[in-house]
């Protein structure tokens, strides 16, 4: 066997070391911006729910007489409780399936 072939072999195994950290702090940086992703959108929900609220007090204690903006905010605040619903169930699910993958 060739000495350069082996040199080779070796220098190949400390690229993929460095290949495998970069894919790592890739993989970091990806769930990151996942999880920075899934709590606006929690945030939002409460935000849409909070002015859905607020315009339902209005409405009741006679301040606004506009049905039709009350019934926009609660539609905006269903909306994304159910587009928030869906997201997590599909994290969910996604989960369990991962968890019953055998290696």
């Amino acid at each position: 066997m060739d000495i350069a072939l082996l040199n080779g072999i070796s220098n190949l195994s400390t690229f993929n070391t460095d290949s495998t950290a970069v894919n790592k702090a890739n993989k970091n940086e990806t769930f990151e911006n996942l999880f920075q992703s899934a709590l606006s959108m929690i945030k939002e929900t409460g935000n849409l729910t909070d002015a859905a609220e607020k315009a339902e007090m209005s409405y009741a204690l006679g301040f606004t007489d506009n049905t039709h903006d009350l019934q926009v905010a609660q539609q905006k605040a269903n909306l994304s409780l159910q587009y928030t619903v869906a997201v997590r169930n599909k994290v969910l699910e996604s989960y369990k399936e991962i968890m019953n993958l055998q290696f």
